[in-house]
């Protein structure tokens, strides 16, 4: 079992003038994915407010995933990715452009996506769009690869390939 955490990232949910509706599309694939919820935080979209989220999850509450969802696309507001590049060890961008790859086929808009994927210590940080819709979508591209990943991170040294 794993644990995770939900950062949205939102100014106006965070001034309680929106429904946060993506936190809970993706807390219920987690939960179908035996990966247990243990925080969940709105915030808005400001810099070094999503910086002392991650680090908190990550260093402190030593969660094995962390998910945000909103400020990836290229509005002014859209910072989440800026704050996740400044909080993270290394990136994994196999799983960003799997994401983008399964939105492009729904969506022409899923190109101007900046969200990244990354490694803070032993703990996987994957932004999402704000969408609840386009969360699910890229979140369903690379849950086959969450618990690999997530083993990986944790130390797991068995070969990856599998035997015929």
């Amino acid at each position: 079992m794993f644990n995770a955490g939900i950062i949205t990232v939102s100014d106006k949910g965070s001034q309680g003038k929106r429904e946060d509706k993506s936190g809970p599309a993706i807390a219920e694939m987690l939960a179908g994915a035996a990966i247990d919820i243990k925080h969940t935080l709105i915030i808005p979209d400001e810099v070094d407010q999503i910086q002392k989220a991650i680090i908190q999850f990550a260093d402190v509450e030593k969660l094995d995933v962390i998910l945000t969802t909103g400020g990836t696309g290229v509005s002014p507001r859209d910072l989440t990715p800026d704050a996740t590049l400044k909080v993270i060890d290394k990136e994994v961008p196999g799983m960003a452009e799997a994401m983008r790859i399964a939105s492009s086929k729904v969506t022409p808009h899923a190109m101007i996506s900046r969200a990244i994927v990354g490694i803070r210590g032993r703990c996987l940080i994957i932004n999402l769009p704000g969408s609840p819709k386009g969360a699910q979508e890229n979140l369903a591209a690379i849950l086959p690869a969450l618990q690999h990943a997530i083993e990986k991170i944790r130390g797991d040294n068995r070969d990856c390939a599998t035997s015929l």
